[in-house]
């Protein structure tokens, strides 16, 4: 029996989790996905298949900066609350997106909410 990589675990769990939440109107889903050296974050209405608001550290105002860390995790947060907050978002259904709720995916979550959003 062949063993499961942890992208294959991520993948597993990430299934799970999407079977239980989806985002709506009323209440859009803020996906998270982080990668080694970047994080992105999305908020997306599930009903009509469409990214409502996005940040990352991708974006062109992160060029020469690491987004790798706790630090640009907390930044991307707090920007996407702020975008999710000018559309006229306030609440919406976290989804971590499989990973463990600890380090980057934490400090993304604690300063979206310390931002103004609710979930």
């Amino acid at each position: 029996m062949a063993r499961k990589t942890s992208q294959e675990v991520r993948t597993a769990v990430h299934r799970r989790i999407r079977r239980k939440i989806s985002g709506s109107a009323e209440r859009p889903r803020l996906a998270i996905y982080r990668s080694l050296g970047n994080i992105y974050a999305q908020i997306i209405d599930d009903g009509q298949g469409v990214t409502l608001a996005s940040a990352s550290t991708n974006e062109a105002s992160w060029r020469g900066r690491s987004g790798g860390n706790i630090a640009a995790a907390k930044e991307v947060g707090k920007t996407i609350a702020e975008r999710a907050i000018e559309k006229g978002i306030k609440r919406v259904v976290f989804d971590r997106g499989g990973y463990i709720y600890h380090g980057r995916i934490r400090s993304v979550a604690e300063a979206a909410r310390e931002a103004g959003l609710e979930f």
